[in-house]
């Protein structure tokens, strides 16, 4: 591997993406999706893949719109199913984003469930009736970083797939 030659130097950025992207997933701040979208997208414009390089992008498009979709569609399914309601949902979001500056890394995570108990805490008068939409609430921000990663292994997959193809 000669690290002088643009097409490997493009291999390596977009695999790096692609990596970036799926520590994305568990990062927050890190798109996850478009990361390994774009890792692909660079690889295509610039790797001399040729049409079969496009052709990975254009199926890594497609998982990655369908990724987008399912990460919410599902999860949000799930909760509308157990009876939290959005207002729940927005204030753990909310709560999620202040926590996410306050405490680094962790306050993401411990705000959304603060944010979603608070919510459900106030809606519902007790910390027992409270607890079990916490937990709906957690078992879906699960499904939809499982969702996530899935999809971004799926594109790195592909991404393997079109090296070996056009090597």
């Amino acid at each position: 591997m000669d690290l002088t030659d643009s097409q490997t130097a493009v291999t390596v950025v977009a695999g790096l993406a692609i990596l970036a992207g799926l520590a994305g997933v568990v990062v927050p701040g890190l798109p996850a999706l478009p990361l390994c979208w774009g890792g692909v997208l660079v690889w295509a414009i610039f790797g001399g893949a040729g049409m079969a390089g496009w052709a990975v992008f254009a199926a890594a498009t497609v998982v990655a719109a369908g990724g987008v979709v399912i990460k919410y569609v599902w999860p949000g399914r799930n909760l509308k199913h157990a009876g939290v309601p959005t207002s729940t949902l927005l204030a753990g979001g909310v709560l999620g984003i202040i926590g996410f500056f306050v405490v680094p890394v962790v306050g993401l995570v411990l705000g959304f469930v603060g944010g979603v108990w608070a919510a459900e805490r106030l809606r519902l008068g007790s910390n027992r009736l409270a607890w079990p939409s916490t937990v709906q609430a957690l078992k879906a921000a699960g499904l939809s970083m499982l969702v996530e990663f899935l999809a971004g292994v799926v594109i790195a997959a592909l991404w393997v797939a079109g090296l070996l193809l056009t090597s």
